[in-house]
């Protein structure tokens, strides 16, 4: 009888009298291993679930015509809707978008090109580094002692800078880490033909890889769309409609939390309509990134 022919009258390579003690005792441990791993793995999902379901329920409760079109409501007030602090979060997430990406895409272009061979960009990247782990509320309590307490009022411009600051990272990270995976024949190619280095860089080498900076810019739109602590020190809050930008502006996440704590039921069921849709808005941008601007690297 073969050797094949004994291990599997012996009941497989897994038959614990045919083990070696040594690998009987990895075995053991690898088992156990995978047994907290999926433990793990299965509370987090069912912590998960439970919020989801929670967020659900609740918040399609809150949900009709007027939570989209009509404002506010006053303190023990009925009706009302979130039309004014939707358009303030738009306001500020969509100027906020125009100036981070910008920044941030060509910022990540130089870290690529020139990240090895520059002080500056060692720097940057550090510099990118910390503020990618820096809390929030840091960043807004930054922009109220620089700019806020200097102009004497909050206003929505405050606040815009606020979440620029903490999406510009984001994109600088995301088109770094992009940009290194282009090939060096692609690189090299183009170098053969003659074309300057900012040419290469911008046009052969962020062509390639469009989609995945695409990508890096949409999550760092859904980073910033539910961001409430840096608000709470920049732009505040207003309970009526305004497109103001230097003045206090009425957002999302400000207004979750005001209304989230209040003793009004009418606030709170406001609040889980409010924080359903940012939740929808950001899954929608999860989703739209990994699926729409899925990313082929050339070879």
């Amino acid at each position: 009888m073969s050797q094949a022919n004994q291990v599997t009258a012996t009941g497989g390579i897994d038959n614990p009298e045919t083990m070696n003690p040594v690998y009987r005792r990895r075995l053991f441990q690898h088992r156990i291993g995978m047994l907290f791993s999926f433990m793990a793995m299965g509370l987090g999902l069912f912590v998960l679930a439970w919020i989801l379901l929670t967020l659900v329920v609740k918040g399609v409760a809150a949900l009709n015509f007027g939570l989209l079109t009509e404002n506010t409501p006053g303190p023990g007030g009925d009706g009302g809707g979130l039309l004014n602090p939707i358009v303030g979060s738009l306001l500020m997430v969509g100027i906020s978008t125009l100036i981070s990406t910008p920044i941030g895409i060509l910022a990540g272009v130089y870290l690529a090109e020139y990240g090895e061979e520059s002080k500056l960009a060692q720097v940057t990247r550090f510099v990118t580094d910390i503020m990618l782990s820096a809390p929030s509320i840091v960043i807004g309590l930054f922009i109220y002692a620089i700019y806020v307490a200097n102009v004497g009022h909050f206003s929505g411009w405050a606040g815009t800078f606020a979440i620029s600051l903490i999406a510009i990272p984001v994109v600088v990270r995301t088109t770094d880490n992009m940009l290194k995976l282009v090939p060096s024949g692609l690189r090299e190619a183009a170098f053969a033909l003659g074309a300057p280095r900012w040419k290469v860089a911008v046009i052969v080498r962020l062509r390639a890889v469009k989609a995945g900076v695409v990508t890096g810019v949409l999550l760092a739109v859904a980073r910033i769309s539910g961001e409430t602590a840096p608000l709470l020190f920049t732009a505040l809050n207003n309970q009526f409609f305004s497109t103001n930008m230097n003045r206090p502006i009425a957002n999302l996440p400000v207004v979750i939390n005001q209304f989230a704590m209040s003793p009004y039921d009418n606030w709170v069921s406001l609040a889980w309509g409010g924080a359903l849709l940012i939740t929808f808005s950001v899954l929608l941008l999860n989703v739209l990134s990994r699926t729409l601007f899925k990313q082929q690297i050339p070879g």
